[in-house]
């Protein structure tokens, strides 16, 4: 297969939402996988094994960089934009007869749990990266969220 093809592989699975790849053809099989933190800052890397036929050795690790949390555009410089760190549903409570976990205007810690984001019947809970104030909420609940889709707005402390 050609160096290019993977290369592309490579750009789509990061670019999406994909997290694994697997190609086979004949006795060429490539995997790309990308590696997600939950938790924390988003640092996704991407992962390609590629065996030819008759090698078992595997293509050095390659990582790409993905866009990471970053701080909003807006020209106050202590706004935070929280963004998800995978495709899923968005739920602001534990439960569905439960209270959100925070509010407009609450302050809150790093460390706090502001949402739940549902994958694969997995529930990721997702924390503040920053001490602040939640300004916004982008999302409502149990919509869809993509990833790095902004869901708080946090003004730093």
């Amino acid at each position: 297969m050609d160096l290019d093809i993977i290369k592309r592989l490579i750009k789509m699975v990061d670019s999406s939402g994909i997290t694994d790849l697997a190609i086979e053809e004949g006795e060429l099989k490539i995997r790309i996988s990308k590696k997600i933190r939950i938790q924390g800052n988003t640092n996704p890397q991407t992962y390609v094994h590629y065996n030819s036929p008759g090698s078992e050795a595997s293509v050095p690790t390659t990582e790409a960089a993905p866009k990471q949390k970053e701080e909003s555009p807006a020209s106050n410089s202590n706004l935070y934009e929280i963004r998800s760190p995978i495709v899923g549903t968005f739920y602001r409570a534990p439960a569905p007869d439960s209270d959100p976990y925070v509010q407009v205007g609450e302050t809150v810690t790093k460390g706090t749990v502001l949402c739940i984001v549902e994958a694969m019947k997995l529930m990721n809970e997702i924390e503040s990266d920053v001490d602040g104030k939640i300004v916004k909420i982008f999302t409502e609940n149990g919509k869809p969220v993509e990833y790095n889709q902004p869901l708080f707005l946090i003004e730093k402390f």
